[in-house]
């Protein structure tokens, strides 16, 4: 770990520079600037109709259309709902934007996406913002192609803050999947870098107990299962205790008790396009090395080191038995400390977790899956009388809550009461302690998560991790909301940074994707399962990737290594490697 000090102080630095650069630009509004090119036919005629259609606040008042799919687990109070709360008054109160909600819906089992799909196809009227988020991504690159919704590029360069722009030239592949050649048609929803890059988390009062280490490699975890499995200090029978607590339902990649490091320990990470030997693009899945990693997978199953029922469990199922006690190691977020495994306590007195790096495999190899800097999209429709006005609401998130100043009234967080309270001394108090509940308010916004910049939260875990009081909100909210070893996990992901490989193919889904990857998934997740539960030899991965071929798949990759060559050739235009 300390060996590793000077590259995790390197990083510091960056991003301590990034952030300044982002805050230099906190009192640009976009207001001044040349509007988008008035003979463009993406752009509302009432863009270009004033050059200072712009403005902080309006009056009159203008109206921002749009819809919701409502997470069921958000909470409201003051007898509010998506539709009327104190996100819509702040937007009318502060900047002139009156939100009226087209329809709303509780987004269970795809509900949201279904829904917009209905609403394009009967011709009903379309929301002039609609954010949309990764599970919804066919819908989202459904609605591009509809040719209802703006380029968005000319918008973005004429009206967004420079906070802004410089939180999205942290990452530009970020535009990829919504753009359309030279053309930009959603604008990314930017979610904090590394996110969902996983760690290990592991029962440290059980390895205590044990007189055991947090493993460095694949052999060591294998020790350290079966010593919690076999003589497990809390006195649970072996059948009782799951090791490792993974899932597989849908994906072999996802983020809370994730397996496809175990792949990676054998140099390949399935679900994802990775860079092959010759410079071109390759599917995970159909690399021989994931028939190690399978065999291992095999060998774990029926040991009982993993779940039985494995390929039932989707990422929330892979908490449920760390949090009730009976799991060892459990995969997941550096920031899973403060959730869920803080609750493990509540059922277990004197739990313990701590995080630990990804296992190396025989060879020594390290590989876990990387996440996106952004989350979704937000669309905004040609329809769209005041399209500049969505950027006076979202930049004023960027300059004053994604990375605020002293003063500028959200530094300690959106809305008090809600998402944060002071105490009589001004300090922040714990989300559960607020005055009526907790609100996850930030996600009544047009926007999901408000305004996110990439490296802002790692930049502050850093500090706290070296001993820094908290003073900013990041800080203050990781110290008083988030597990005391989160900073620490965070500094720990960081060691191993460079083993975080992010999918390669970033843009919207090719024409054979979009007829034939639903089947190409649900083959790999079948076959895969089977493997691993003992119901098909481990010689059927072979056959699994002749017929991933022959069904699509060969096409796909024609596609996918098409569209990289135009991604090369851009970047390499501009002087720029990817």
């Amino acid at each position: 770990m300390m060996g590793s000090d000077r590259k995790i102080r390197l990083l510091v630095l960056f991003l301590s520079v990034m952030l300044a650069v982002s805050l230099a630009g906190c009192k640009d509004k976009g207001a001044g600037v040349i509007p988008p090119n008035p003979n463009s036919d993406v752009i509302s005629p009432a863009v270009v109709a004033n050059n200072n259609a712009y403005k902080d606040k309006y009056n009159p008042e203008v109206t921002v259309t749009t819809a919701w799919g409502v997470d069921p687990e958000l909470k409201f109070k003051n007898g509010e709902s998506i539709e009327q709360n104190v996100a819509t008054r702040w937007a009318k109160e502060m900047f002139g934007i009156k939100i009226q909600t087209l329809w709303s819906i509780t987004d269970t089992n795809g509900a949201f996406g279904t829904k917009l799909r209905l609403a394009l196809s009967s011709g009903q009227e379309m929301p002039d913002i609609v954010t949309i988020g990764t599970a919804d991504t066919a819908i989202a690159q459904d609605l591009i192609d509809s040719g209802l919704y703006a380029e968005v590029g000319e918008l973005f360069d004429a009206y967004a803050s420079s906070t802004w722009k410089e939180a999205m030239a942290q990452d530009p592949d970020v535009w990829n999947p919504y753009s359309r050649g030279d053309r930009k048609m959603g604008l990314p929803v930017l979610d904090y870098a590394y996110n969902h890059d996983y760690i290990l988390w592991y029962r440290q009062d059980w390895l205590d107990k044990l007189h055991l280490q947090v493993p460095t490699t694949m052999e060591e975890l294998e020790k350290v299962m079966e010593a919690f499995k076999a003589h497990n200090p809390d006195g649970l029978a072996p059948d009782q205790v799951i090791p490792l607590s993974i899932g597989f339902k849908s994906t072999m990649s996802t983020w809370m008790g994730d397996p496809s490091w175990i792949f990676g320990a054998y140099g390949a990470l399935p679900d994802q396009w990775n860079t092959g030997p010759d410079g071109k693009l390759e599917f995970g899945s159909v690399n021989p090395a994931i028939a190690q990693g399978l065999a291992k997978l095999r060998e774990w199953h029926s040991k009982g080191y993993i779940p039985q029922e494995a390929a039932l469990w989707d990422e929330n199922k892979t908490a449920e038995p760390a949090v009730a006690g009976i799991a060892g190691i459990i995969p997941g977020p550096y920031w899973m400390s403060g959730w869920p495994l803080k609750d493990t306590l509540q059922n277990v007195p004197g739990a313990v977790w701590t995080p630990g790096v990804i296992p190396a495999g025989p060879d020594g190899t390290v590989m876990r899956h990387g996440t996106p800097f952004s989350n979704g999209v937000t669309l905004i429709s040609k329809a769209m009388k005041h399209p500049e006005a969505f950027f006076t609401y979202e930049n004023y998130l960027f300059d004053n809550f994604a990375a605020p100043q002293t003063g500028s009234g959200l530094e300690n967080g959106l809305f008090a009461g809600y998402d944060y309270e002071l105490s009589a001394s001004g300090k922040m108090l714990p989300s559960d302690k607020i005055s009526g509940g907790y609100v996850n308010s930030i996600r009544y916004l047009l926007v999901r998560d408000g305004a996110r910049i990439p490296y802002a939260q790692l930049q502050a875990m850093l500090n706290l991790a070296d001993g820094k009081e908290p003073s900013t909100r990041l800080e203050k909210d990781i110290a008083v909301n988030y597990g005391k070893s989160t900073p620490a996990a965070a500094k720990l992901l960081l060691q191993q940074k460079d083993k975080s490989h992010k999918d390669m193919f970033t843009g919207p889904a090719t024409e054979t994707m979009k007829s034939r990857l639903d089947y190409l998934n649900n083959l790999e997740n079948e076959v895969f399962s089977a493997i691993i539960y003992g119901e098909q030899p481990l010689a059927a991965f072979d056959d699994f990737v002749a017929s991933w071929r022959a069904g699509g798949g060969e096409q796909i990759t024609r596609e996918v290594n098409e569209w990289y060559d135009t991604v090369k050739s851009k970047e390499n235009e501009a002087g720029t490697v990817h």
